[in-house]
């Protein structure tokens, strides 16, 4: 599958700053040496999108399968999520 992803590589200082932004809306900055460094994080970033986004929707499961718990339990009250 092909995705859409933003990349900007800016040099900053001694270093080249890489902002990336893939098609879910997850967005990084990071800072690199060179810009090969650069470029190489940049498309390990991007051949991560899917599994990136697959990991952050099994998280969110996850979290409301706990809150429903939380709330079975008598646990979530008021504005408390239980998750403190």
């Amino acid at each position: 599958m092909r995705t859409q992803v933003k990349i900007t590589i800016t040099q900053s200082g001694d270093f080249f700053k890489v902002d990336l932004e893939d098609h879910y809306g997850n967005y990084t900055q990071v800072y690199e040496p060179t810009v090969k460094q650069a470029m190489q994080y940049a498309l390990y970033w991007c051949e991560m999108t899917e599994q990136r986004h697959e990991t952050k929707q099994l998280h969110a499961k996850a979290v409301m399968e706990m809150n429903k718990l939380d709330k079975e339990a008598g646990i979530l009250t008021g504005n408390s999520d239980g998750l403190d």
